[in-house]
């Protein structure tokens, strides 16, 4: 139906050389200008650090959350029959039709001191906005269609024999899910778990806003980016991304070989 193996492949190098390969290696020759002592001065900053750890501890909890509850909503989509159910699964994907940076001013007004969601846990000496929380709760947004679009195909082949035969020999439902179903969702909602955590990791215009920005307490890696390229330090602004680019390449690598470990160990 298409092109032989020969073009192909030649119209795939070439687009991935000009989307993926050469973008990432301008990356590492912009900061092969540096020497070792200077990008390590930049890279180990007190500030950066701390942006590296807000970055990448909120991106975590908030890939945990998304895996929970995006299984959830894949089960529900996928196993109940109910009035909306078609709306439901379209806004799933809202978060990627938005704008990032229409969803940040949104979050900021519903959970800061004044907004609905806020107003309410600031009664309680609880604030959400300009806090890591806020942060978490940015990422959870923009997070949540990776995991329940990489769990609700499996969902959907998943053959229900399996459980039939399960109960009829006695198992409980919670021994069911845990022994049975999970095993065969785990490698998927792996998939979705790492696809979440990377998207939180380089979030920028959801999390920009209500962040608050405060040094070593809300600032994000990807914001001391923006900063240096504003400030005309493009060297140190690569430094920066080169360390983010290396982490979630490792962190992808993990994720990606447990995946297919999974796979493996499954069949």
């Amino acid at each position: 139906m298409i092109p032989g193996f020969g073009l192909s492949m030649g119209v795939t190098l070439t687009m991935l050389s000009c989307l993926v390969l050469i973008p990432l290696a301008s990356i590492f020759l912009c900061a092969g200008q540096l020497g070792i002592r200077e990008f390590l001065k930049i890279v180990t900053g007190g500030q950066v650090v701390s942006g590296y750890v807000v970055s990448f501890s909120c991106a975590f909890f908030a890939a945990v959350v998304n895996a929970v509850f995006g299984m959830i909503l894949a089960w529900v989509l996928t196993r109940y029959d109910f009035p909306g159910r078609s709306l439901m699964n379209g806004l799933i994907e809202l978060p990627f039709a938005l704008p990032t940076a229409v969803a940040g001013i949104s979050l900021t007004y519903l959970y800061s001191d004044k907004g609905w969601i806020g107003a309410l846990f600031d009664k309680v000496g609880i604030r959400i906005a300009y806090t890591r929380i806020g942060i978490t709760i940015a990422m959870i947004f923009v997070g949540i269609p990776f995991v329940v679009r990489s769990v609700q195909p499996v969902l959907e082949k998943l053959d229900r024999q399996y459980e039939e035969a399960a109960m009829l020999l006695g198992a409980g439902r919670g021994y069911t899910f845990f022994r049975v179903i999970l095993p065969e969702l785990f490698p998927a909602l792996l998939a979705g778990f790492g696809l979440a955590f990377a998207r939180g990791i380089g979030e920028y215009g959801s999390v920009v806003f209500i962040a608050g920005n405060i040094p070593y307490e809300t600032q994000i890696a990807p914001l001391l980016i923006m900063a240096k390229l504003e400030q005309y330090k493009y060297a140190d602004a690569t430094a920066i991304a080169l360390v983010l680019l290396l982490l979630s390449f490792v962190l992808m690598f993990v994720i990606n070989s447990a995946q297919i470990y999974m796979q493996k160990f499954s069949k």
